[in-house]
């Protein structure tokens, strides 16, 4: 397990998915041998994972580049990508969980100061009439029309960025946090219905964005329900869509509730579903000489042929979700809610 740990923080600070920027790409092609495009949404993912890992330099040049140059000081918003004229709510969330776990290990509170303002961007930019509108257009702030991908219309994987209310702290983020979680729960279990098996897989992912919010509530009886219900929905989809189309993430996800749900006693531990769902996901680390591939996790296969997406949120859940699969089954479970990448 230690080898596979290591490869993978190997890759986030040798295969030049970090640009010297600081912002990290969407991911790297493989086929192509060229990085996709900086993410402000990747770069606060990897900000969380380089975080987790100990490694507050290169945490910190993630943060920097968030709090420097992606961040849009006259609309006080992080757009998609630098210039981009579109803002994304889960996307502000996400970025604003990477600063706030930056700020946990470096105690620069640039970071949290810069969190704290995207919170009240996700509060106010995109509060529609009775939901949180996903994506908004720049500089006027308008909702964009609804779409039928999960990213571009609201639903309740939007509660993981909604995180960032709880951990930025303050009555006001706990009651925006309550309402989506009340909206969340009466509306989940149509998320994964009436599509076709790839378009479920790619839904599986969102709806694992759901599940993992649900930790911060797990006390709570409706919410228990919710997350045994899910977890055995989305394990039993994955497991038959796979030989279709299989996400390496969503393996990690599962893994990752499965885990933490039992030790904190809101659900009972399938060890068998586990241990399979920790196979799956070591088997997408590349053993390539190549340092742009080496230990890094595979985006996911299709018809058994692995994908050209070597990427670093697939990476950051992968390695992980094993960690956790090592600390459960050496007895020395020390992890914390708030690591959670």
């Amino acid at each position: 397990m230690a080898s596979i740990f290591e490869s993978a923080r190997c890759w986030f600070l040798h295969s030049g998915i970090q640009e010297s920027s600081g912002g990290v790409a969407r991911y790297y092609r493989s086929d192509l041998e060229k990085n996709a495009r900086v993410s402000t949404e990747i770069t606060g993912y990897a900000a969380s994972a380089l975080a987790y890992l100990g490694q507050k330099e290169e945490a910190a040049r993630a943060a920097d580049y968030l709090v420097e140059q992606a961040w849009d000081a006259a609309a006080q918003i992080f757009p998609f990508e630098p210039g981009s004229p579109l803002a994304y709510f889960f996307d502000t969330g996400i970025i604003a969980r990477g600063l706030l776990a930056t700020h946990r290990v470096t105690g620069d509170d640039r970071f949290r100061e810069r969190a704290e303002e995207a919170a009240v961007s996700l509060a106010f930019d995109f509060l529609g009439d009775g939901v949180f509108h996903p994506v908004i257009e720049l500089p006027e702030k308008q909702p964009l029309s609804y779409e039928t991908r999960w990213s571009r219309s609201p639903g309740c994987y939007q509660l993981k960025s909604a995180l960032a209310w709880l951990e930025a702290g303050g009555e006001a983020g706990g009651r925006l946090f309550e309402s989506l979680l009340r909206a969340s729960l009466a509306s989940h279990e149509l998320f994964l219905e009436g599509l076709d098996p790839e378009a479920t897989m790619d839904r599986l992912h969102a709806y694992c964005y759901f599940l993992e919010a649900l930790l911060w509530v797990s006390d709570r009886d409706d919410v228990r329900a919710a997350l045994r219900g899910g977890i055995a929905r989305a394990a039993a989809l994955l497991r038959e869509i796979s030989p279709r189309f299989e996400r390496s993430d969503v393996c990690a996800q599962i893994l990752r509730v499965r885990l933490i749900a039992h030790h904190q006693g809101a659900v009972e531990l399938d060890g068998n579903a586990a241990s399979d769902e920790a196979d799956r996901a070591a088997a997408y680390q590349s053993a390539s000489n190549d340092p742009r591939l080496r230990g890094g996790f595979w985006f996911g296969r299709k018809g058994g042929e692995m994908l050209p997406f070597m990427n670093p949120v697939s990476t950051a859940f992968a390695m992980q979700a094993l960690a956790l699969w090592n600390e459960h089954q050496s007895g020395e479970w020390r992890f914390e809610l708030c690591e959670l990448i």
